[in-house]
């Protein structure tokens, strides 16, 4: 099975020796960390925990009526068939850096080589689990452009991480593979860290936190007490407590030290308080910028920061910061933007307050020489920027309601597979900045620089 967007090559027999050249040569397969048997033991063991938990008492009888003796046996063959899917799965996954491309070969009965052209990477992250930092090892996770899902390898010592990462970023801006090699981490200068107080408060003050709770304390007493029903309680709680985790306690792990660093290689992603996450945002691949303004946040003058990375599911650039600090992040991602000079104007008062009855006050729009940017939300504003070399198609759309009063939306399309809506837009307004937003897409889609690493 090849990567989507790599270069198919024969695939090499089954019983070539591999390790002959040395670990750093162009092409020398290596292996994985020593402790990855035990990662990949835990496959079939979750599968056979999973199955006795599904038969229940059924299993629990079944288990007691054999003697001691005979389940002690049992127990020592499972761990030992465990322990050897492990450390064969273990033994047949190579991977190796050619001049082109990366190659991660896996599979103990079916071979499945990966193909991963160097200039299709556009991220490298490294992640270290909580597990995984006590044991001195690193997941590395390859973003491709042209895939959804990320090819990794798991696990590596976190020196060989750091050195490989460094290694495929510097073969993909171009540098010859003995000088790549060598580089090393590029440097890097920090722009922005997030303080653990201000991350607090900021979960304190929005109101979708606030919400989950409130759900998850009242929807299963109510359940309970009109069907009487525990489960039913319980079916109601779970999910409740999930999103409530996910948006408190989750996102304080997920968030905590959030650090933003440049680099040569893009903006880099510290994070994390047990697994900790070093992600990197491609130069040049940025989308879409979203700037998230919750109610409670503006008093303070705090924003949010999204992004949509084409080919990437790196979502945040910035948790929390100040509008300043925030604008000053995304002038490095989009060179040249200036969002504090954005001027917004409204949508027309006269038809759109028939349309959306009192929302309609919360959409803006503004046009600058390099950007897009459109405005949405009352009690959450949200303002989109997209540059106009990534607009990828330009459309108008009007509903028949839309049409009796003269007001139109007009979307933006992106590579990340986003949106950006101008909604209730006069009629004549639109169809003027149909015309010209195609223009000026393809004028500075011309005039832009080619995405490359280290450039």
């Amino acid at each position: 099975m090849t990567t989507p967007g790599a270069t198919p090559e024969p695939e090499a027999e089954a019983g070539a020796p591999v390790g002959r050249e040395p670990a750093g040569a162009p092409g020398a397969e290596r292996r994985l960390h020593v402790l990855t048997p035990l990662r990949r033991a835990w496959v079939p063991i979750t599968a056979t925990v999973g199955l006795v938990v599904q038969q229940g008492e059924r299993a629990q009888e079944w288990v007691r009526s054999f003697p001691l003796g005979l389940r002690l046996l049992a127990l020592a063959g499972l761990v030992l068939v465990f322990g050897s899917y492990g450390l064969l799965s273990w033994w047949f996954t190579h991977y190796s850096v050619t001049d082109t491309e990366l190659r991660i070969r896996t599979g103990l009965l079916f071979r499945r080589t990966a193909h991963i052209r160097l200039d299709r990477i556009q991220a490298v992250d490294v992640t270290r689990p909580m597990l995984a930092r006590v044991a001195g090892v690193a997941k590395l996770r390859i973003d491709v452009i042209g895939t959804e899902e990320k090819d990794e390898l798991a696990f590596l010592s976190e020196p060989d991480a750091v050195a490989l990462r460094a290694e495929l970023l510097a073969r993909a801006a171009g540098f010859a593979p003995a000088e790549a090699a060598g580089l090393g981490e590029a440097p890097q200068r920090e722009l922005l860290r997030v303080p653990v107080r201000d991350l607090v408060v900021s979960m304190l003050l929005s109101l979708g936190v606030w919400a989950a709770l409130a759900a998850g304390l009242v929807a299963p007493v109510v359940v309970w007490r009109l069907s009487d029903n525990l489960w039913a309680s319980l079916a109601i709680v779970l999910p409740l407590l999930g999103a409530m985790w996910k948006g408190s306690m989750g996102r304080f792990l997920a968030e905590y030290d959030w650090t933003v660093a440049e680099s040569p290689d893009g903006l880099r992603l510290d994070h994390g308080l047990l697994d900790r996450e070093h992600e990197t945002v491609p130069p040049g691949r940025v989308q879409t910028v979203r700037i998230v303004e919750p109610l409670l946040w503006r008093r303070r003058g705090w924003v949010r920061v999204e992004l949509a990375v084409a080919g990437s599911k790196n979502g945040v650039l910035v948790p929390v910061a100040t509008r300043a600090a925030a604008h000053a992040v995304i002038a490095r991602v989009l060179p040249g933007a200036d969002l504090a000079a954005l001027a917004f104007s409204p949508s027309p008062r006269a038809g759109s307050r028939w349309v959306v009855p009192v929302w309609w006050k919360g959409y803006g729009l503004s046009v600058s020489e390099q950007l897009f940017a459109a405005r949405h939300g009352r009690l959450c504003r949200r303002t989109e920027v997209v540059p106009h070399a990534k607009v990828q198609s330009v459309r108008l759309a009007q509903g028949p309601w839309e049409r009796v009063w003269g007001v139109a939306d007009l979307h933006l399309d992106t590579g990340a597979n986003s949106t950006v809506t101008a909604r209730l837009r006069g009629a004549a307004e639109a169809a003027a900045l149909l015309d010209a937003q195609a223009v000026r897409s393809r004028t500075s889609r011309a005039a832009s620089r080619p995405d490359r690493w280290m450039t």
